[in-house]
């Protein structure tokens, strides 16, 4: 087992680090956030994400997890540095390198004299590891060896703990033999298929998967707004096309686009890089257009229902850009929030987690809500944004019982059309008839 630093306590970095003492490591992690850490300490996990908080306290009890605000000490005696700080959004859409590259500067200041591995788990362009190791090298004021590499990671929120147990496969990108057999060796109790490549390739495989994730998205999504006007069902068409081996049926739910925080900043990342290197990228720009209308398919059929929404009392079910997690940013759920309000609707909203967090973002535009049954209590019209399990499971007789008019606008096709059949509402979907 290995004594491993994990910089960055965010969403990517706190799973990682709790995962990797999980399954016997001995892991400190480092944040310059000392509420967070103090929380941490303490076992109370920052965010929302299934399992964590169990997660966290079972190493912390065990002894194999601790936490740090202080940089010296989380780099003593210290043989693998994972990096796993944000990589944001900069204005012309490029990625923003400043918290790796501090990180960086860390660790050339503080690491020891034992050969070192730095692992970096937060998605950067291509090339950036190169330059990671270059400027480690011209920054160490002693001869120590230190080596990059990449190790992407392709974790779902909401399922960010179950993945680190069950993913499809570990990227690890090398060009340093002995540096990829240790970071394969770390990895090995995890059970899962460990794919060796090239530090570029491993880079390129992170925005590979989630353009063409995106991409996929975005075309049944057109093939549902297709399938409205020809008389077709999308949930039909998916489950034929889904039977043929080279299309799988994973990743063939419609709905109202795709948001959150990597799939829209890596899109335009991988763009930008295309770009730089007289590549044009034109379907990746097709993806993002068309999904942006997407996000606003529900207003649209609101408005060809109503007509004028002025004045007209909504509610809106679900916050989080997906289920089972507090995270709203990129969220599809803001979007149409922002774009009903733009309308003149008197919102209601609730979500079962990111109430908190989207207050910061909506303010007291909208009227927050305990529970579904008091959100759409005397309402004109429902819209489905998130699909929790709490809303799937939402008995459609409520609706008819507590709403003004019963009219319902999902977003994620959370019922099966021959219950909504069964009941006095109007209810909209995507790809499926009225």
């Amino acid at each position: 087992m290995r004594n491993i630093t994990v910089i960055g306590a965010g969403r990517v970095g706190l799973v990682t680090a709790i995962c990797l003492a999980d399954v016997g490591h001995f892991v400190r992690c480092f944040d310059l956030d000392n509420h967070k850490i103090n929380q941490l300490k303490s076992g109370i996990p920052p965010f929302y994400e299934p399992d964590l908080e169990n997660y966290l306290n079972k190493n912390l009890n065990k002894g194999r997890l601790s936490f740090t605000n202080n940089i010296q000490e989380a780099l003593t005696d210290i043989e693998i540095i994972y990096l796993a700080v944000g990589t944001p959004q900069n204005e012309d859409g490029t990625t923003n390198l400043d918290f790796i590259m501090k990180a960086a500067e860390d660790i050339a200041e503080n690491i020891g004299d034992n050969p070192t591995i730095i692992v970096t788990k937060s998605t950067v362009p291509v090339g950036t590891n190169s330059a990671i190791k270059k400027f480690l090298y011209s920054t160490l004021k002693r001869d120590i060896k230190v080596e990059v590499v990449s190790n992407p990671e392709f974790l779902r929120e909401g399922s960010a703990i179950y993945d680190s147990f069950h993913g499809d496969r570990i990227v690890i990108g090398s060009d340093n033999e002995w540096a990829s057999g240790v970071i394969e060796e770390v990895n090995k109790p995890f059970g899962i298929p460990i794919f060796q490549t090239d530090i570029r390739s491993a880079e390129m495989i992170k925005y590979a998967s989630n353009t063409f994730l995106a991409t996929k998205i975005t075309l049944l999504n057109e093939l549902a707004n297709i399938c409205e006007h020809v008389g077709a069902d999308i949930e039909e068409v998916t489950y034929g096309i889904g039977l043929d081996h080279r299309i799988g049926s994973t990743y063939m739910k419609p709905g109202i686009g795709f948001g959150g925080s990597c799939f829209p900043k890596d899109l335009l990342s991988l763009l930008q890089t295309a770009k730089e290197v007289g590549v044009r990228g034109d379907l990746i720009e097709s993806v993002m257009k068309v999904n942006a209308n997407q996000n606003i398919q529900l207003l649209q059929k609101a408005k060809n229902r109503f007509g004028r929404l002025q004045g007209k009392k909504a509610a809106l079910l679900g916050l989080s850009f997906k289920p089972n997690t507090d995270d709203i940013r990129n969220s599809v759920a803001l979007v149409l929030a922002k774009e009903l309000i733009k309308e003149g609707l008197i919102l209601t909203a609730y979500d079962p987690a990111s109430i908190e967090n989207a207050k910061a973002e909506l303010g007291d535009t909208v009227k927050y809500t305990q529970s579904i049954e008091e959100a759409i209590t005397g309402v004109e019209m429902v819209f489905i944004a998130t699909d929790w399990d709490e809303i799937k499971d939402f008995p459609l007789r409520r609706y008819e019982e507590l709403m003004l008019t019963p009219i319902l606008f999902d977003g994620w096709n959370c019922y099966p059309l021959n219950q909504a059949a069964n009941h006095h509402l109007e209810y909209f979907s995507i790809g499926r008839r009225k």
